[in-house]
């Protein structure tokens, strides 16, 4: 699976082509299993995509001082490689999973 993604994520209209896929195929399952609407599902969508994208930037993440790399006229912290285009496959994938693990507990809730 890691090297798939990172085969995907070889350049940026892959990793875009991707991103859009599978969050298509993600919608779509919770519009059609779990009666949202389109506007609603990307929306939900939207927020966890982001706010899991957050938790997985600093996944993997070498500092400059680590790999040996220090770029003059940078701060030594910085990302080497930050890998953003495999981290945003990764996001992906988990939001899609979490996406519908969340359309399916809304009626449990009462919403």
């Amino acid at each position: 699976m890691i090297r798939l993604v990172k085969a995907l994520a070889a350049s940026f209209w892959s990793t875009l082509a991707v991103v859009v896929v599978i969050s298509a195929i993600a919608v779509a399952i919770v519009v059609n299993a779990f009666g949202l609407r389109v506007t609603g599902g990307l929306a939900i969508y939207f927020v966890i995509w982001w706010i899991l994208l957050f938790a997985v930037l600093p996944f993997g993440v070498r500092s400059q001082v680590e790999s040996g790399e220090v770029t003059t006229g940078t701060e030594p912290g910085a990302p080497s490689a930050p890998g953003l285009q495999e981290k945003a496959i990764w996001t992906t994938l988990v939001a899609s999973v979490v996406l519908v693990i969340v359309a399916a507990v809304f009626p449990l809730a009462g919403l």
